[in-house]
């Protein structure tokens, strides 16, 4: 019997052709020409403003790019980067292929890039008996206060570093120009990140901040002013990074 490993809430988008990467370079926040085989990033296409539209994991498979991102906004992504194509070499295409596995110990699998204690996660076939690993997964990542995902996120919401992008290496500052780049920029160098996501106990949520609210797990995601955070119960990278900003308010 096969480990529960696939994560049957994620898609697969392939990107590929001669213009690929430069295509990808120009619209994401991380560095696509950088991207490595085996070493994934986390990113988001932002609007203009630099709020949050989609969240998804690159993947280098060769030359061409694979995009981990949600199931159900797979369709809506693939056709805003269509939008964006216009004449450039570049195909998207869904990769039925493969799917989008995780396991909280798989010794040898590529680690999550947003946070070691993510587990790991890789590329592959699906065995036959393979069971959803969506729900395991969800429940691991939100005890660890990572939020993904337009649920959690919102779709033109969050700013990206709203939703701890530098914490969890989302965001790249020597890439160059991208959608959203400039007032990310400038929230990063004159530290300027006055509101955050965080995944609380259902207790301790401020219904008028509440984003979600995720009753068989006890927790809600609230989109909370970094002032209002204290004696919230956040795990350790977010509550440094919440110490600094309001350090930096002093």
């Amino acid at each position: 019997m096969a480990e529960n490993t696939t994560l049957y809430d994620r898609a697969l988008i392939r990107v590929s052709g001669e213009e690929a990467r430069p295509f990808l370079q120009g619209l994401v926040t991380q560095d696509v020409l950088a991207l490595e085989q085996g070493a994934p990033r986390w990113s988001g296409l932002l609007t203009p403003q630099g709020k949050a539209l989609f969240d998804f994991i690159l993947w280098a498979d060769g030359d061409d790019v694979l995009i981990d991102c949600e199931a159900e906004q797979a369709e809506a992504l693939q056709r805003r980067l269509t939008l964006y194509r216009l004449r450039r070499k570049v195909a998207l295409e869904r990769e039925e292929g493969l799917h989008v596995h995780w396991s909280a110990d798989a010794g040898g699998k590529p680690t999550d890039p947003r946070l070691p204690g993510l587990g790991h996660r890789w590329i592959a076939p699906v065995a036959e008996d393979d069971g959803d690993a969506a729900p395991a997964f969800r429940a691991h990542r939100l005890s660890l206060g990572v939020t993904e995902g337009t649920a959690e996120l919102g779709s033109d919401q969050t700013l990206w570093l709203e939703a701890n992008a530098e914490e969890l290496n989302g965001v790249s500052y020597t890439k160059g120009c991208y959608v959203g780049q400039e007032n990310t920029a400038r929230m990063h160098y004159r530290n300027k990140v006055g509101r955050r996501l965080v995944v609380v106990p259902e207790g301790q949520s401020d219904p008028k901040r509440q984003r979600t609210l995720l009753a068989n797990l006890g927790l809600a995601i609230d989109h909370r002013r970094v002032e209002d955070m204290a004696g919230l119960a956040l795990p350790p990278w977010q509550a440094a990074a919440i110490a600094a900003d309001t350090a930096e308010d002093a």
